[in-house]
């Protein structure tokens, strides 16, 4: 599904490191509707198109708009996103996302350094 909106017109590319992708092509995209003073909190959407990518998360709550994505952890979890669902992450997760359909999520993410 090609999600067209004013909002997803403003998403600008975020190469991927070429070490994340494990197989495919995803590309990436990113618009940040807010962020802190220092940097450290941020909020947005955020689009990947089909693809397999690692990540390490930072605290993160998310909503799917659009899209399916499969998350594998390390630790052995494996959760499965579509349409409205959300998802929390605590910081410091090792995932594999495998994005089946383009995914649009809007987040709110913090870093901590």
């Amino acid at each position: 599904m090609n999600t067209v909106h004013p909002v997803t017109d403003q998403l600008e590319p975020v190469p991927l490191d070429p070490g994340q992708i494990v197989s495919g092509r995803p590309e990436t995209s990113d618009l940040a509707l807010a962020e802190s003073e220092d940097g450290s909190e941020a909020c947005g959407f955020w689009r990947c198109t089909p693809g397999t990518v690692t990540d390490t998360e930072v605290e993160e709550s998310f909503l799917i708009i659009t899209g399916k994505v499969r998350v594998e952890f390390k630790d052995g979890r494996d959760l499965t996103f579509g349409p409205g669902d959300t998802h929390t992450f605590e910081g410091g997760e090792e995932t594999v996302w495998t994005v089946t359909e383009t995914v649009l999520k809007v987040y709110w993410a913090r870093t901590t350094d």
